[in-house]
């Protein structure tokens, strides 16, 4: 696969904080995504994960990276730009907007910018994803 992904390091956080801890999660979440790598995505998504798709659907964690897994989403690239977090005890919610190519069902979608919006919860001292949404810009 001739995939990339593209992270913004200049931040003035350090990595201690929960903050940070929470951008180098989605970062790496994504990485697993583009990587189509499903068994390391799966620590990143709760199990009651469910994404909206920017045409509205509504994939649970398991049909998602099922899709992923079998080729039906085929990320390309995946770039965020600075990641936006707002953090409260147990959750935390995140903001960014990303340029992505992907492939769905074999058809290539144009590079495309996005707003992507996750709810992410800890659980067992580990932040997952528990909802995502993303909508394109235009």
């Amino acid at each position: 696969m001739n995939a990339h992904i593209t992270t913004n390091t200049a931040t003035t956080n350090t990595a201690t904080t929960a903050e940070e801890l929470i951008r180098s999660t989605e970062r790496a979440r994504l990485r697993a995504l583009v990587d189509g790598n499903t068994q390391r995505a799966l620590e990143y998504h709760s199990d009651d994960f469910e994404l909206i798709t920017p045409i509205g659907a509504r994939l649970t964690r398991e049909q998602y990276l099922g899709a992923v897994a079998a080729g039906q989403i085929n990320y390309l690239s995946w770039e965020p730009g600075p990641i936006a977090v707002r953090c409260e005890a147990n959750t935390a919610t995140i903001r960014y907007q990303a340029t992505l190519e992907v492939e769905f069902g074999g058809h290539r979608v144009a590079r495309t910018s996005y707003w992507h919006t996750d709810s992410y919860e800890l659980h067992a001292g580990r932040w997952q994803a528990v909802w995502s949404q993303a909508t394109e810009i235009r």
